[in-house]
């Protein structure tokens, strides 16, 4: 835990509470006036940016929680275990905001209930409802040895201990299931998705991108936690979790190149399009420059060059999930669609109050720990 002696609220934190309490007028606005009242969706553009960025993204960028655990857990790497309580709270902050946008997103929130009585097995949506809801709960089961520590509650930390591994293992399953079917839902739309995204391997090739954007989402979050609570930065661990980056990139880029061959859509690469301009700018900031980045020793003994290759990585994945979810989407001739500013605030209030809630958790539960020796 952080020093208590500490100042608590600083600039940043009124900057962030106040983004905050505007969103949470947007949101009174929302309930009170209707969707309408705040969004530019429309029939022809009912994915926004609620979509694209609160859902997609926000579900891939908390993968961390789930790829650590694999590699700590599963794969036995010790080293890094010093990643995996921050991997973890941040990952059940992330599917709480993703939970709180939806329920501003959907039309009819207070029938989202009916996911639990009414079951549509045929559905993707359906799956992946049912993995988020389970997957938080896991998150929260996860989360909840901190609090038992923080609280010396010995009794209900000894039975966690004991049904740890179920959790952990209920939990990558989960997670790979949701992540991959995200990737489902757009399989539906082949006339509607541009073909450089849309393929029969979509699912796959969501999961893999998870799972790189996991691995550089943990590298990212502990060099910024080392950083605001003046730590020394985990550089061994982060370094050893950086060894898996350049294989699941290389993976993902071969996967990709042979599908577009299979699929007969390699020369739309050179059409000189929108679409295959922002195809290759995903390809080139998310993938390959990432790719030599992790590929050096020397850069993975470095904090530094770590956290900004994991920049690259991140800004692709996000570019990638806008590509599949809007810029390569066709619409109607006549539709046009750019975020109103108010659902801007309702996103940028969703981080804001994502990076509050883990500022406060770290200070007052043992989130960080100390790096092993090695």
């Amino acid at each position: 835990m952080a020093n208590k002696k500490e100042k608590i609220f600083g600039t940043g934190s009124i900057v962030l509470f106040v983004l905050i309490g505007l969103a949470l007028i947007v949101a009174l606005i929302r309930y009170f006036l209707g969707l309408g009242a705040i969004t530019n969706l429309s029939d022809a553009y009912p994915w926004g940016i609620w979509i694209s960025f609160d859902l997609l993204c926000g579900v891939a960028l908390a993968a961390g929680a789930f790829v650590t655990a694999a590699v700590v857990h599963i794969f036995g790497g010790e080293t890094m275990k010093p990643l995996l309580r921050p991997a973890i709270v941040t990952g059940f902050l992330g599917y709480l905001l993703v939970i709180m946008a939806l329920l501003v997103d959907l039309g009819q929130y207070l029938r989202i209930w009916h996911l639990i009585i009414f079951w549509n097995f045929h559905s993707p949506l359906f799956e992946v409802g049912w993995c988020v809801m389970t997957y938080t709960t896991v998150l929260a089961l996860e989360f909840a040895p901190m609090v038992f520590e923080r609280y010396n509650l010995k009794a209900p930390l000894k039975l966690f201990k004991k049904i740890s591994i179920v959790l952990i293992i209920a939990g990558i399953v989960l997670s790979t299931m949701h992540q991959s079917s995200l990737g489902t839902m757009f399989l539906i739309m082949p006339e509607k998705l541009h073909p450089l995204w849309h393929t029969p391997i979509l699912p796959v090739l969501f999961l893999t991108s998870a799972i790189a954007v996991g691995i550089a989402m943990v590298i990212f979050e502990s060099t910024i936690s080392a950083k605001v609570f003046k730590r020394k930065p985990e550089t061994f661990a982060q370094g050893r979790l950086a060894i898996g980056l350049p294989w699941v990139l290389g993976i993902y880029f071969i996967m990709k190149l042979a599908d577009l061959i299979v699929q007969g859509d390699f020369w739309l690469l050179f059409k000189g399009s929108a679409a295959s301009y922002l195809f290759i700018l995903e390809m080139v900031i998310g993938v390959i420059i990432p790719f030599f980045i992790f590929l050096s020793k020397r850069v993975r003994q470095s904090t530094k060059a770590m956290f900004n290759g994991s920049l690259f990585v991140i800004a692709g994945l996000i570019l990638n999930r806008f590509n599949v979810s809007m810029f390569g989407i066709k619409a109607p001739a006549y539709a046009w669609y750019f975020p109103h500013v108010m659902e801007i605030i309702i996103t940028v209030g969703l981080v804001s109050a994502g990076i509050m809630a883990y500022y406060l958790i770290v200070r007052n539960f043992p989130v960080l720990t100390e790096e092993p020796s090695h």
